[in-house]
């Protein structure tokens, strides 16, 4: 089976192929991917109506080049997957109505499919793929939850943030250091140069026994902190802020992972989304994981980002795993707020 998969829930327009055959694992024959970053660096963050209109402008030429990347030809796809929610509405609403209209066209079915589980399954695709059961770490943009996974579909919830998640502090901070937009990145390059231990930054519910997180008292205390230096903050320092700013995110993320993996018995850790490219967070999550005996899995780093691979092996594991709804009516609808326990 032949899948496009398309991907549009916020500034990444992605499109792939991935195909399967009973119950080999998929692997994916061709993507495309469009990052907006550039657009919408001039405001700061993400500009939802200008986020839309790009992923209007992008999804078919996006669409091409995965299928020619793949050498598939268009009518030889059999299902059309896409994004259905949670995200931007508009431009959730895009990829969705494209998606619906080709498989229209070719009358075929269609997916719509949860981000998040497609960036929990994404690992998948790697050289080296995890197993079920495994406890996974979800730090994509807004989110930052710790799940226990028993099998495609089968998601239960240990512990999610109460307030800001990791890619909001990092972006947040950022901002307040005066860094570009994507803040993670820019603030993850600041801190190579900089002293982890400056500054002494509070680690929210770090000790407290859950498997929630919170970071916006973290972004408060980077803010007092500036205020406290004054209007001239040397490079030294701000190298130092983002250090220490980072190094208070990763040891909680840390931190609550390695206890989810002790709660639940589980010896497998699995990382997705954005947060999980970072180059501090990989080292001390492998460091962590060695000493408790366990085992940690990546995606690739390029499908770290939103990415229409995650949203195609997604769909093709859910047909393996007999848990697909097709569609045939090429209606739609998409969930701009939806839990993952309700994909199941």
């Amino acid at each position: 089976m032949n899948i496009l998969g398309f991907e549009s829930s916020c500034d990444e327009t992605g499109v792939a192929v991935v195909s399967f055959e009973g119950a080999e694992p998929p692997r994916l024959r061709g993507q495309a991917l469009h990052s907006q970053v550039q657009m919408h660096e001039a405001y700061g963050g993400v500009v939802p109506e200008l986020a839309s209109r790009d992923h209007v402008r992008r999804a078919l030429p996006l669409a091409e080049a995965a299928l020619a990347e793949a050498g598939v030809a268009l009518r030889d796809i059999d299902l059309v997957a896409f994004t259905r929610g949670p995200g931007l509405a508009g431009a959730l609403l895009v990829g969705a109505g494209v998606a619906c209209g080709l498989a229209a066209a070719l009358c075929r079915p269609t997916l719509g499919i949860h981000h998040l589980e497609g960036h929990l399954l994404s690992p998948f695709l790697s050289a080296d793929p995890p197993q079920f059961p495994f406890a996974a770490l979800l730090v994509s943009g807004g989110h930052t939850q710790l799940m226990r996974v028993d099998g495609v579909g089968r998601y239960e919830l240990l512990g999610e943030t109460i307030d800001d998640a990791a890619g909001e502090a990092f972006d947040k901070s950022a901002k307040l250091l005066g860094l570009g937009y994507p803040g993670g990145p820019a603030l993850a390059r600041l801190a190579e140069s900089g002293n982890g231990h400056a500054f002494e930054l509070p680690r929210p519910l770090l000790h407290q026994p859950n498997l929630d997180f919170s970071f916006a008292g973290l972004k408060t205390a980077v803010m007092t902190t500036l205020k406290r230096l004054g209007t001239e903050v040397s490079p030294e320092q701000r190298a130092d802020l983002a250090a220490s700013t980072q190094a208070a995110i990763v040891e909680v993320l840390v931190r609550k992972s390695m206890r989810a993996l002790r709660e639940t018995g589980l010896r497998r850790l699995v990382v997705a989304g954005g947060v999980g490219a970072n180059a501090m967070l990989r080292g001390e999550l492998g460091a962590a994981c060695a000493r408790l005996g366990a085992k940690v899995h990546y995606p690739e780093l390029h499908l770290c980002t939103d990415n229409g691979a995650m949203i195609a092996l997604a769909a093709a594991m859910r047909c393996q795993a007999g848990l697909a709804v097709l569609s045939d009516e090429h209606r739609f609808s998409v969930r701009p707020r939806w839990d993952l326990a309700e994909a199941g």
